[in-house]
């Protein structure tokens, strides 16, 4: 198996155009035609994580974080970026990461922490906005079951938990074709009537191009006609953070203590109590302190993610409980999403988790 089919799995899964503007995630060192020996995941890429490869004998490392952030003039080692690519090309190891495409993707990481809590009735916290097109287009009828089936399979139709969705009207359509051309139907020179029907349908906009592919390939006319608009609505099932309930309510204290036993995490930061019960738990992972009025407004009884700074920390205390675990371990489950990914599809592929601890903060 070659590594681009790996790649290709985890972006079926998190596309990379969901990550957000700052982030660079994808293809990081490396090429993806070779054969992978077996994949080493982790959190972050150090020095150690590529030793750990090279011991292992992997030719394959999937992080969460990126390790290329900033474009490089010179590679000559001076700091651990410059040396673990170095180190990488000497080894032919190829490093591949997931960030916030990963983040935004419905089953991603915010998805993997609620999880470990015990969420039920999960929700996006902020969906993407801007991110959906409605696909119009005009088939002969006897041909308007193929021709939906193929958008669909291209990546159309998804609404929520349901897919295949699609609105239908039969109407008349006309044609002339001209000199030159190969109709379908009707004659060079002469106008046509022809039964049709008026498909509509839904799909992310970065699947524009693979749709129109499916779109003229599964269409019989010469010049299909076809329509894309841009859509106001929120894309319910991608975006930042998360929000569900607890199906037993918690004291604020022994909430707490849960989580800090979950995440292994060294110091829990917090509000003051507000001497209310935990039903409703609004999470992100890492630095996702620009959520918290999302997670105010959706009424939340407690914000927990991996970075809170300190000016963040005022001015709420009677509105909802603030926790604060830290970027790493909020995020160290990561790695099982990777791992169940590739465990599914490919189950005879060597894969392990990093042994390296890679969280750059300790507790006294």
């Amino acid at each position: 198996m070659k590594i681009k089919e790996l790649v290709s799995a985890l972006e079926r899964f998190a596309p990379l155009p969901l990550q957000d503007g700052f982030d660079n995630a994808g293809m990081q060192v490396g090429l993806t035609e070779v054969e992978a020996t077996g994949a080493l995941l982790c959190l972050d890429v150090t020095e150690a994580v590529i030793d750990e490869a090279i011991v292992l004998k992997y030719n394959l490392i999937i992080s969460h974080h990126p390790l290329i952030f900033k474009g490089y003039k010179s590679i000559t080692g001076k700091d651990y970026v410059e040396r673990c690519i170095l180190k990488a090309i000497k080894h032919d190891i190829a490093i591949y990461s997931a960030h916030t495409n990963l983040d935004n993707a419905s089953g991603g990481v915010n998805f993997k922490i609620a999880e470990k809590i015990g969420l039920s009735n999960v929700h996006i916290l902020s969906e993407k906005e801007d991110s959906l097109l409605k696909l119009v287009t005009f088939v002969p009828i006897e041909y308007a079951e193929s021709v939906r089936f193929a958008l669909f399979d291209a990546g159309c139709g998804n609404i929520g938990n349901y897919d295949s969705c699609s609105y239908n009207i039969e109407g008349e359509g006309t044609f002339r074709a001209q000199e030159g051309t190969n109709p379908f139907c009707g004659k060079i020179g002469a106008l046509h009537n022809e039964r049709e029907v008026r498909i509509e349908t839904i799909l992310p906009s970065f699947k524009k191009l693979a749709v129109m592919h499916a779109l003229r390939a599964a269409h019989p006319y010469e010049e299909p006609a076809f329509d894309f608009y841009s859509l106001k609505n929120s894309w319910t099932q991608t975006g930042s953070g998360i929000w569900g309930e607890l199906e037993n309510p918690e004291t604020e204290i022994d909430f707490l203590k849960r989580i800090k036993k979950i995440f292994e995490v060294g110091c829990v930061k917090h509000t003051k109590f507000t001497g209310r019960l935990i039903k409703k738990v609004a999470l992100c992972g890492g630095a996702g302190v620009f959520l918290l009025p999302n997670a105010i407004n959706c009424g939340a009884d407690v914000f927990i993610t991996g970075e809170i700074r300190y000016h963040d920390y005022f001015g709420h205390e009677d509105e909802i409980l603030m926790a604060e675990i830290g970027h790493y371990e909020s995020e160290q489950y990561t790695k099982e999403i990777f791992y169940s990914l590739i465990r599914d599809l490919f189950p005879n592929f060597a894969t392990q988790f990093s042994k390296i601890n890679t969280n750059p903060i300790k507790y006294l």
